[in-house]
Parts: C-alpha cells; sequence; structure tokens
C-alpha cells in the first residue's frame, strides 16, 4: 500500500530569525520526521533571509511552516512563498499579520464579539518609567510569541520592569499593557472549522512564561480541562470564532484566562502556527480526539494544498 505523501517533496521551514528559533527547530524535526514516515521526500530549511533563493533553487511542491515568531509567522515568509507560488501551511499574508499583531488582533476580536482583555500600546520607555495602569498588569511585546519578553507586574510592586529600557531588549519599541486576569490558563485548538477540546496549562513556575512553556517539568497539561461544561462549550465556540473573524486557516491555537470567581472567559491571544511536537498542545488535543500526529500533519499539509491555486490565482 503506497505512503500517502509518496512522491511529494515538502520543504519544511524552521529555525528562522526570531527568538523563538530554538522551539522552531524542535516543531520542525518533528513534522520533518512524520513527513518521512508519510512517505515523503523531506527538505530541511533553516529559514535564512536567503529562503527565496533556497526555495527557487529546491523547488519543493509544498512547505510546511514549522516557523515561530516574527518574520516566520507574521506575514512575510507566506509573502514569500505567495510570490514563489509555493502552497504553504496555515494561514495565509493577512491573518498571519493581523494575528501576530496583538493589539490589532484584539480589536477585530472584540467586534466579532470575541471577549478580550483592556489595555493598550505603550512606548517602552514610558514605561519603564512608571506604572501605566494600576498592578498587577502584564508587559508583553506586541509581535512576539512563546510568552518571549512577557512579565508580570505583582500588585505592590516598586516599579515596572527595568528591561523594557535596556539596550539588550530586542522586542520592539511598543510593548502591549494589560490588566492581569486572575484564574486558570486554558488553550483551545481549531483544525479547520472546528474546536477540538480545552486544555488546562498548570505551570508549575507560578505563571505560564517562556520556562514554564518549553523547560521539562514547567507545566502540566489537564485535557479536557476541569471547567464548568458552560464554560467549556464557550471556549470552543470563542476559539471558532476568532479563527475566523481573523481569516485563519488550518491549525490555530487560541489562549484564554478563565476568572472563576467572576466567571470571566478571556481570550488572550490566537497562534497561527502553533507548536508542532506530539507534547505540544494543539497536536496533544488532536491525540486525544483521535487524530495521531501523523495524521495531523498529513492534514495540515492537505489542506495548504487544496488552497494553493487559488493562492497562486490571487
Amino acid at each position: 500500500m503506497p505512503l500517502p505523501l509518496a512522491g511529494r517533496h515538502i520543504a519544511v521551514l524552521m529555525g528562522g530569525l526570531s527568538p523563538e528559533r530554538d522551539v522552531s527547530l524542535v516543531s520542525g524535526k518533528a513534522c520533518a520526521d512524520a513527513l518521512r514516515r508519510l512517505g515523503a521526500k523531506v527538505s530541511e530549511v533553516d529559514a535564512g533571509r536567503d529562503v527565496a533563493e533556497v526555495l527557487a533553487r529546491i523547488k519543493p511542491d509544498a512547505a510546511f511552516n514549522a516557523l515561530h515568531g516574527a518574520w516566520g509567522e507574521d506575514g512575510c515568509v507566506q509573502g514569500v512563498l505567495e510570490t514563489l507560488a509555493i502552497p504553504y501551511t496555515h494561514s495565509g499574508v493577512l491573518a498571519s499579520a493581523l494575528a501576530m499583531d496583538k493589539q490589532k488582533a484584539k480589536a477585530v476580536l472584540a467586534a466579532a464579539g470575541v471577549l478580550v482583555p483592556g489595555g493598550g500600546l505603550y512606548d517602552r520607555f514610558v514605561a519603564a518609567r512608571s506604572h501605566v495602569m494600576p498592578p498587577p498588569y502584564v508587559v508583553k511585546p506586541n509581535a512576539q510569541g512563546s510568552s518571549v519578553g512577557v512579565f508580570l507586574v505583582f500588585e505592590g510592586a516598586n516599579g515596572p520592569p527595568q528591561d523594557l529600557a535596556a539596550d539588550s531588549w530586542t522586542f520592539g519599541e511598543e510593548v502591549l499593557i494589560e490588566p492581569y486576569i486572575p484564574g486558570k490558563e486554558l488553550a483551545v485548538a481549531v483544525l479547520g472549522d472546528r474546536a477540538l477540546t480545552v486544555t488546562e496549562i498548570v505551570p508549575n513556575t507560578g505563571f505560564y512564561d517562556y520556562e514554564a512553556k518549553y523547560s521539562d517539568g514547567g507545566s502540566s497539561h489537564v485535557l479536557p480541562a476541569p471547567i464548568p461544561q458552560p464554560v467549556f462549550e464557550r471556549a470552543l465556540r470563542q476559539a471558532e470564532l476568532a479563527h475566523a473573524a481573523l481569516g485563519c486557516q488550518g491549525l490555530t491555537r487560541s489562549d484564554f484566562r478563565y476568572d472563576e470567581f467572576n466567571d470571566l472567559l478571556v481570550l488572550l491571544e490566537v497562534n497561527t502556527q502553533p507548536g508542532m511536537t506530539p507534547m505540544s498542545l494543539a497536536p496533544e488535543q488532536a491525540a486525544h480526539e483521535g487524530l495521531s500526529f501523523d495524521d495531523l500533519v498529513l492534514w495540515i499539509v492537505e489542506k495548504a494544498d487544496g488552497r494553493g491555486d487559488a493562492r497562486r490565482d490571487g
């Protein structure tokens, strides 16, 4: 029996230029291994500034975009792939750029009826001088993922994080500052137009930051999340609504906070290219719903193929 992707040449874009490079390399390796098991010829491409030249030379049938963060997830590399007329996975140029700009995405989501946090954009030096809102609040780059550069300013803190004014800060001149929402950290993956399930993420470091996400033992995943059924259903529907409102395609993951005391479910952001290892949140949810990691990778590639012609035709 022939393998599903026998005879296909898939370029896996991984690594890249963002602070999430290390995470992307892990995702890319896992996806490349799955594609080989599915029968594909795989080219692992560490996506640097010469990525267009590399892709034009190797001429893949499709690109599996396993990049995370700026340049790989924000519409830039998607534009390169559009120009080269190479079908690619996940969301297109506009949805990728919109979802990556957290403040603009919040405006679109709020207009669609999704509950999002308050707050706004501030100059990083202003935010480093004094509190721009009463603590507790969260400071995050406006266009990064994986909790890179995120700070929680606790109630009673003497001042805001001074890292914001440091010469070593590389995450943009404006930062997004939002009120801290207490409660449970939840995640919902959307596959196509259907939400899979709800995961509760229990950080073992006290706050779900980069270390909690990616270090061994940094957090635990509980699925399905132990929350009231009406809230569970609300999370599924809000994730589907967010996916559609931003114009996303393929696989996304929406991150929520749920304040049990006030019955408040707030969507923090939509990830258009969630982590792709068998233990990552989205593949873990797919497995819970009966879809193996290899089958998930195959589904994602098939969706890229199905819309390649439309992309080339504009």
